[in-house]
């Protein structure tokens, strides 16, 4: 049998077609298996008949809600590779991306009209996109874009010829590198599969269960999640934007079984809990990453009968690559348990060794599920998977019974709110202002987000302010990668070699952050 990711929708719509499988609750719409199956189907000979061949990328800038899922899933039958875009993120950033990716086709949310018209306005100097879809109500739609519901009904609903299979190209989701500039994560039919397989076989999803997705579904973190609910015959329930007072409605109104949130919303979940008017009793566990869970987080949800299970992962594997069961989930509060069924991981020192118990190392993965590489990065590639081990740059100790515990990261990555944010991006910008002469960014403590960025700089000219440096950075950058404060030093540490030691200053800044 060949693997294509469409299937999965349509395998599920003869086995179970009256089921539901997707509870949009942006539109408040509601689709079966059949009908969400059909929508693909419009989707996936919509994109032939306007041209679209295997293997060109098509790119999604939308919140979360049906289009999405139509777009992923119809664009992989017939081949087209789904480029989701971080609608966090500013035009020249968005215009990057859609130029690197080749994108030809963009599906886009009225949310994002004017900067689809910025974009549109740079013409081939700004993207190659050719065909714009809009979704959304006509009146708020641009001239030149068309809309998203008619060229759905111009489509046959029909199952279409499959333009894909196996290891060929399925996504490429973009994630910031070191040196600022995104880098192309690519997976194939085959990787995303054994994604949701080994997730399938460790994770207790079960058939028909409720699964809300509340992080944006251009995040791996979201989309593995929908691709195992609908893969296992459950239903996914989306929400278009995270909301801590609704989430906990949620629960009760859509009989939410499980769910997934990163530490930062678990916080603010908190302080919207009410027991007396709160039934979460549907509600089996709440898995949680994009940095490591607080153990004290883990023990408050525990005192409200909830277990969180935290999960390691990235975007290059997939999603899956450590997760702690249920079971060991309070006993074990900060660790991330053990390798997924179908995924290897090993810590190793310097030379490549694995270590002994109570010592620290780089966290390797070797899986199925391990993406192809980076898109036009040959290099990068090479550097990150070596001898079919992907190298994470992220550092970790196991305990004497093989319990990783996820302690820092090599890389200087920050991850604010569960956002990956790189400080060379942000030095980047700031080595363009006038008046400064050097910069480094580093991540400090915050109560609400995790961590937030602080740049630290040698000034050129006396007479600029932190305020002045702040100020910069507006419009340069998304807002979940923009500064919470700047101080000024007379020089910045470095190492023989002239590298920043960024450790240094994290101990002469230690925050927390402002909030």
């Amino acid at each position: 049998m060949e693997n294509n990711l469409g299937l999965v929708v349509q395998k599920r719509a003869l086995m179970q077609p009256e089921q539901e499988a997707l509870v949009d609750l942006g539109s408040g719409r509601r689709f079966t298996y059949r009908e969400l199956n059909a929508r693909c189907n419009r989707l996936a000979h919509a994109l032939v008949g306007g041209g679209l061949a295997s293997g060109d990328r098509v790119a999604t800038l939308l919140m979360n809600g049906a289009p999405f899922v139509e777009m992923f899933f119809g664009a992989a039958k017939v081949g087209g590779v789904v480029v989701p875009l971080n609608w966090r993120l500013v035009a020249d950033e968005l215009s990057f991306i859609l130029t690197d990716s080749g994108s030809e086709t963009l599906v886009f949310g009225s949310e994002f009209v004017d900067v689809v018209k910025d974009l549109h306005g740079r013409g081939a100097e700004g993207t190659k996109v050719k065909r714009w879809i809009h979704v959304g109500d006509a009146a708020e739609r641009p001239d030149f874009a068309e809309g998203y519901e008619e060229v759905l009904a111009a489509s046959s609903d029909e199952d279409p010829e499959l333009g894909a299979r196996d290891d060929d190209l399925l996504y490429i989701m973009y994630t910031s590198g070191t040196t600022g500039l995104p880098k192309g994560v690519m997976h194939s039919h085959n990787t995303t599969l054994w994604g949701s397989i080994t997730a399938l076989i460790t994770a207790d999803i079960q058939y028909k269960d409720r699964y809300l997705i509340a992080l944006p579904l251009f995040h791996v973190g979201a989309l593995n999640p929908l691709l195992t609910t609908l893969h296992r015959g459950g239903g996914a329930v989306i929400m278009p934007a995270f909301d801590p007072t609704r989430i906990w409605e949620l629960f009760s109104e859509e009989n939410i079984t499980v769910t997934l949130a990163v530490p930062a919303m678990l916080n603010f979940m908190l302080s919207t809990y009410d027991s007396s008017k709160h039934d979460i009793s549907k509600l089996r566990w709440i898995m949680s990453g994009a940095a490591p869970v607080p153990v004290t987080l883990i023990e408050k949800y525990a005192g409200m009968g909830i277990d969180v299970v935290q999960v390691y992962g990235l975007t290059e594997t997939c999603g899956p690559a450590c997760l702690i069961s249920p079971d060991d989930a309070v006993a074990r509060a900060g660790s991330t348990g053990k390798a997924f069924f179908h995924t290897d991981v090993k810590v190793v020192d310097g030379d490549g060794h694995e270590i002994a118990a109570g010592e620290t190392g780089e966290v390797l993965v070797r899986a199925p599920h391990v993406m192809l590489g980076y898109w036009n990065r040959p290099d990068a590639t090479e550097e990150s998977i070596v001898d079919g081990w992907f190298h994470t740059g992220d550092v970790a100790m196991v305990d004497a019974d093989g319990y990783v515990y996820i302690q820092d990261r090599i890389k200087d990555m920050i991850i604010s709110g569960g956002e990956n944010v790189y400080p060379a991006e942000i030095e980047n910008v700031i080595s363009g202002m006038e008046g400064v002469r050097e910069v480094a960014v580093i991540g400090m403590p915050s109560e609400k987000w995790g961590e937030s960025p602080l740049a630290v700089v040698v000034k050129a000219d006396d007479s600029i302010s932190d305020g002045d440096v702040l100020d910069y950075c507006q419009g340069k950058l998304a807002p979940f990668k923009l500064l919470k404060a700047a101080v000024f030093i007379d020089e910045i540490p470095r190492n023989p070699t002239g590298k920043v030691l960024k450790r240094v200053l994290r101990e002469q800044f230690p925050g927390p952050a402002a909030q």
